[in-house]
């Protein structure tokens, strides 16, 4: 966080929270909300919801990329000087972005994911991560390369075995270990795993502990 926005917060301790004028896309952006329309606090977070403005800014960008954080409760905000501002999540707190490789994940906001504790596959078939950060969605646009990254802890590719199975029978299968073709080895040579997990998107914030859309 900025020291300016630390000093702020200092010196003036007692500013109102604000709600419904910023969102996070599912594609990582942040979308401005001038109406305070982004969804109704208090009230279910229910589709469609408005998309909102980019912000075209980057310094702005930027400021908030760096002011981001969560509280207790799970609930999102960018911290802008004293005031919180908290944020609709149209997938995930983060959105997950491949590097020079598939194994090289780093948040939107540019962090370093190292640590995969995680991953969770919804019903609509995307994948989240739980990272050293918090939750976060792979970008739709990198999934695939992660996808065909992911190996079992016995070496099969993930794509194969999910082939090879039904629908019903993923929430069956909570055994699976998963690991990037590129991951860290550990002491005796295997690579760090994480486990997989099933899960509809309807549930997946309750599992991964965080609020769509906060309320006061």
């Amino acid at each position: 966080m900025d020291d300016s926005v630390v000093a702020s917060m200092a010196r003036w301790p007692d500013v109102p929270d604000i709600y419904g004028w910023l969102s996070l896309s599912e594609q990582g952006q942040w979308r401005l909300h001038p109406g305070g329309d982004a969804w109704r606090p208090g009230q279910p977070c229910l589709q469609p919801l408005p998309s909102g403005e980019p912000i075209e800014s980057a310094q702005i960008r930027q400021f908030i990329n760096r002011n981001y954080g969560c509280d207790a409760s799970g609930r999102w905000y960018f911290q802008n000087g004293p005031q919180r501002v908290f944020i609709r999540l149209d997938a995930a707190p983060y959105i997950l972005l491949t590097g020079s490789d598939a194994s090289t994940l780093h948040t939107h906001n540019g962090l370093k994911a190292e640590h995969i504790n995680g991953w969770w596959l919804d019903d609509q078939g995307r994948l989240y991560a739980e990272t050293e950060h918090g939750a976060g969605l792979i970008s739709g646009r990198d999934a695939p390369a992660v996808f065909d990254a992911l190996h079992t802890s016995a070496g099969e590719p993930l794509l194969t075995l999910l082939e090879s199975l039904e629908p019903a029978d993923l929430p069956a299968r909570p055994d699976l270990l998963l690991c990037l073709a590129t991951s860290p080895t550990m002491p005796g040579g295997a690579r760090a795993t994480a486990p997989l997990r099933f899960c509809p998107a309807s549930g997946l914030p309750r599992q991964l502990g965080f609020v769509p859309c906060p309320a006061p």
